[in-house]
């Protein structure tokens, strides 16, 4: 057997564990404790202690309970409701009425959670409800809010940038500011497609007019996840603070705005770190099992290879670029978007720096190609999480059908990013 078929046939043992139902974990870490084994023997094992021990040892890491745990609160005190009465109040008068609000009530709540499925969940309880009784076609919300949940890794603050960067030793605080303005577009590319959608089906669908001294008083319940978000973005580029310290500042903004919604009691707390808990042990273990494999591909030089086959054909960056924004939309079909990212960065992320891409804009279009397989069947996982909590119980198929234009919007978005690389890129070069 080849080297290449050897690559081969490790990658696609855990894609075929993966959809078979295996956790991901244990898939990426079978192959690379087989891999490694087959290559070095018992001594391999050795070398694994010490790499586990150096993951859970970075204080980077930190940020990623800290973050969950901060849009828990925000959501489990009623923030969430009222943030997107306010946006409600606001947006509701476009054509198309709420869906606009469901974008930008999940861009606002992207910006304190870090998670697209918290984002897509918080927003769909609060929103599904309302859509329904005013009869609002269950496809379209349901497609609005699975998308625009997808803008919880993009807007910063966002735990699959904290893992790139961890995984490539990239600024967490450069890929914080490098995914500013692309969040900020694409939140508004979709509401412009909600906008020509509701005007050539001829749906002039808006809510009440609300007088403008009640919009303006509604704008106090933006301030808390307003404040939240400066007091992480502006400690942490100020340089007030690092990653880990700003998520702390963050969450201790969190807890007394939750104090002050009256909501904070025991009961609550035990809710918000029993979540907490869960998602950030499911990340660092998923993190933990990445190590492994990439301490596999690190001494059998597979990224090496890799690199230097793809380089051999002779394409350019922008050639390179295509073809992984083909495989990442398949494969993101099929895997969930942390094992996605952990299981493909260590190869891709050499390939990519090696033609001349910049590391802080690949960060930004990894995640933007995890945000295509979070509304991507069968294994989309917002899809999921919107058919759930749908209250007339229809077919997941709704969702599916409604989120088919963002995929479209989230491709030409990505040949945009390819097309016009500052977008990413810009704001963090301004900041240094």
């Amino acid at each position: 057997m080849t080297f290449t078929a050897f690559i081969l046939l490790g990658f696609f043992s855990m894609l075929g564990m993966i959809i078979m139902g295996l956790p991901i974990a244990t898939s990426m870490a079978f192959v690379g404790i087989l891999g490694g084994l087959a290559a070095y023997g018992l001594p391999f094992i050795n070398s694994i202690a010490p790499v586990v021990w150096g993951v859970h040892n970075d204080s980077l890491l930190t940020a990623i309970p800290l973050f969950v745990m901060m849009g828990e609160l925000l959501l489990r005190s009623g923030i969430a409701d009222r943030m997107f009465g306010a946006i409600g109040a606001w947006l509701g008068r476009l054509p198309g009425g709420l869906l606009h609000a469901n974008i930008g009530c999940s861009a606002l709540f992207a910006a304190t959670s870090g998670s697209s499925v918290a984002t897509a969940a918080t927003v769909g309880t609060v929103a599904l409800p309302s859509l329904h009784r005013r009869g609002y076609r269950m496809s379209s919300a349901l497609g609005s809010i699975a998308a625009g949940g997808t803008l919880g890794i993009l807007i910063p603050p966002s735990v699959n940038l904290i893992v790139y960067g961890s995984l490539t030793d990239t600024s967490i605080g450069q890929l914080f500011m490098a995914g500013l303005i692309p969040g900020l577009l694409l939140a508004g590319f979709f509401m412009l497609w909600v906008l020509i959608q509701a005007l050539v089906e001829g749906n002039t669908q808006r809510e009440p007019k609300v007088p403008l001294m009640e919009r303006i008083r509604l704008l106090k319940d933006l301030i808390p996840p307003g404040v939240v978000f400066l007091v992480v973005m502006g400690s942490l580029y100020s340089g007030f603070a690092t990653a880990t310290e700003s998520a702390a500042l963050g969450l201790t903004c969190a807890l007394f705005f939750c104090w002050r919604s009256g909501r904070l009691d025991w009961t609550l707390l035990q809710n918000c770190f029993v979540q907490t808990a869960r998602t950030s042990g499911m990340i660092l273990l998923i993190m933990t099992a990445a190590f492994i494999l990439n301490l596999a591909i690190g001494l059998t030089g597979v990224a090496e290879a890799m690199t230097a086959w793809v380089t051999s054909f002779g394409l350019s960056a922008t050639a390179t670029l295509l073809m992984l924004l083909m495989f990442y939309l398949i494969v993101g079909m099929f895997m969930d978007v942390m094992s996605l990212m952990v299981a493909t960065v260590p190869i891709t992320f050499p390939i990519v720096v090696a033609l001349g891409v910049d590391p802080v804009w690949f960060g930004i279009f990894i995640v933007i190609m995890c945000e295509l397989g979070l509304i991507t069947p069968p294994v989309g996982m917002n899809l999921f999480v919107v058919h759930g909590i749908r209250p007339d119980k229809g077919s997941i198929r709704d969702a599916i059908i409604g989120a088919v234009p963002y995929v479209i919007v989230l491709l030409l978005f990505s040949l945009l990013m390819i097309a016009v690389p500052s977008l990413a890129t810009w704001l963090p070069q301004a900041m240094r």
